[in-house]
């Protein structure tokens, strides 16, 4: 990463970085891909995971990675990353143990889930799509 990176770009390669690795972790403490009300699920230090929720974990990281490389592309992902990751706070403290009937959660998550859709929603923000070029006098 360039050393004028935007917040967008840092929150992309941060959170790509580490679910690329805990989906990867996560395999090693679950990896039974159940469905229904309660999908099968076994705790990753405190938060809930299972085969389903392993892949979410590498994909988003792999797509958080190659977005980081650009303004655009890092803004984009903070963005929808916020956003879907909102709707799956709201939705994870409805529905209580699962998301869509496949991956496994807990309340550790859906805490977890907030504040990354929050510090998404906020890189997105604080980040602009063109970089200044410094002012000569």
């Amino acid at each position: 990463m360039q050393q004028d990176s935007t917040p967008a770009q840092l929150y992309s390669t941060v959170f790509g970085a580490v679910l690329l690795i805990v989906g990867v972790v996560g395999f090693f403490v679950n990896a039974k891909f159940g469905t229904g009300s309660k999908p099968p699920g076994d705790n990753l230090i405190v938060f809930k995971v299972n085969g389903w929720h392993n892949i979410v974990h590498i994909a988003s990281g792999l797509v958080g990675l190659a977005l980081a490389r650009t303004v655009a592309g890092a803004r984009l992902f903070a963005l929808g990353f916020g956003v879907v990751y909102a709707i799956v706070t709201v939705y994870g403290l409805v529905a209580g143990s699962n998301v869509l009937g496949i991956v496994a959660i807990n309340g550790a998550d859906n805490v977890l889930h907030l504040l990354i859709a929050a510090a998404g929603l906020a890189a997105y923000a604080v980040s602009r799509t063109t970089v200044r070029e410094p002012r000569t006098a």
